[in-house]
């Protein structure tokens, strides 16, 4: 009984405090024109548009909002006619009715100065009249975290908006090898920049290998022996998205090995099934001893494990063996 009636009273103070504050109290709401000393109020547009002033009254922009709604006016449209007249008088929203350059426009009034805005007229998404409200939802619809299969974060995974229309590349990401995206453990924006960019697919680094390697530090170099293709383009030989092949490869070795090496050194016939499971000369079955080890296990990585690079000396980093 007494931890009840301490309970009773504490409550009764803190009830008190609530409604003896000035930040509460109905007679301390500022004066229409004060914009300063508005912030934070309830805006007049609330008294018609209660959902979706709650849906914002905790981001950044219900936080600058004001009694005269100006954050509301921002993307919507000059509301003063409105106010006399809601039914004959209605705002231009071009968040909703403009054109796709109006529509990014409005976002832009206040976004420009994001440096990752930069480029954003140079990117495939402008040239493409993708609009910043295509992707992002200022009153916040689908809140609700989606817990699919396998996923370790309990935030929409940002490949499910893209891939509403990378549709190609969200299926890749689905395949036996890829990298984490589905589990939410790498998001695309870790690779590109959807706001735009001058760098290939709107990349985050200047070119496919330097995106590359700044998580991959270990494949960077520089090598005494460098592959030539890999310090060309990591995507000779891998799909970043994901692949039916392991490593995320493009095709399973040795026939990617093949595409440059057939008629090097070890002849392209070797790697066929006469070379590699019968008799070259009877054609009958090969004896186990004889099987060709560049079809099975890892094939050409066998031996030429160091495929990126190598500094060992002499013949074996020539040909990026072990």
């Amino acid at each position: 009984m007494r931890f009840k009636s301490l309970f009773a009273v504490i409550g009764a103070l803190l009830l008190a405090t609530y409604v003896a504050s000035p930040a509460y109290a109905e007679d301390a709401k500022p004066a229409q024109g004060d914009a300063k000393s508005a912030q934070g109020a309830t805006p007049i547009c609330a008294t018609c548009h209660e959902q979706p002033h709650n849906s914002t009254l905790f981001t950044a922009h219900g936080a600058k909002n004001d009694a005269n709604g100006s954050m509301c006016q921002a993307c919507h449209g000059d509301a003063s006619e409105h106010l006399k007249d809601p039914v004959a008088h209605k705002p231009v929203n071009r968040i909703k009715y403009g054109t796709p350059q109006e529509k990014s426009a409005i976002c832009l009034n206040c976004h420009q100065t994001n440096r990752h805005l930069a480029f954003w007229e140079s990117g495939r998404h402008a040239t493409n009249d993708v609009t910043c409200a295509n992707c992002h939802s200022i009153h916040g619809r689908n809140k609700n975290p989606t817990i699919a299969p396998f996923q370790t974060t309990f935030r929409e995974n940002e490949s499910d908006m893209c891939g509403t229309c990378h549709k190609a590349i969200k299926a890749a990401t689905l395949k036996p090898s890829h990298h984490p995206i589905v589990e939410g453990k790498v998001k695309c924006s870790d690779c590109h920049n959807p706001h735009g960019a001058i760098a290939p697919a709107m990349l985050r680094n200047p070119s496919i290998n330097e995106q590359c390697t700044s998580c991959h530090a270990d494949k960077r170099g520089p090598y005494v022996f460098e592959h030539p293709p890999v310090e060309e383009n990591c995507a000779s030989c891998h799909n970043p998205h994901g692949s039916s092949h392991y490593k995320l490869l493009n095709e399973h070795t040795p026939n990617l090995c093949q595409e440059c090496h057939e008629g090097s050194r070890h002849p392209g016939t070797i790697y066929g099934s006469l070379g590699g499971w019968t008799d070259p000369v009877t054609g009958g079955p090969n004896a186990p001893a004889n099987i060709s080890t560049r079809l099975i296990a890892r094939a050409c990585l066998n031996c030429h494990a160091q495929v990126h690079g190598s500094n060992a000396p002499g013949s074996k980093g020539k040909f990026f063996l072990r």
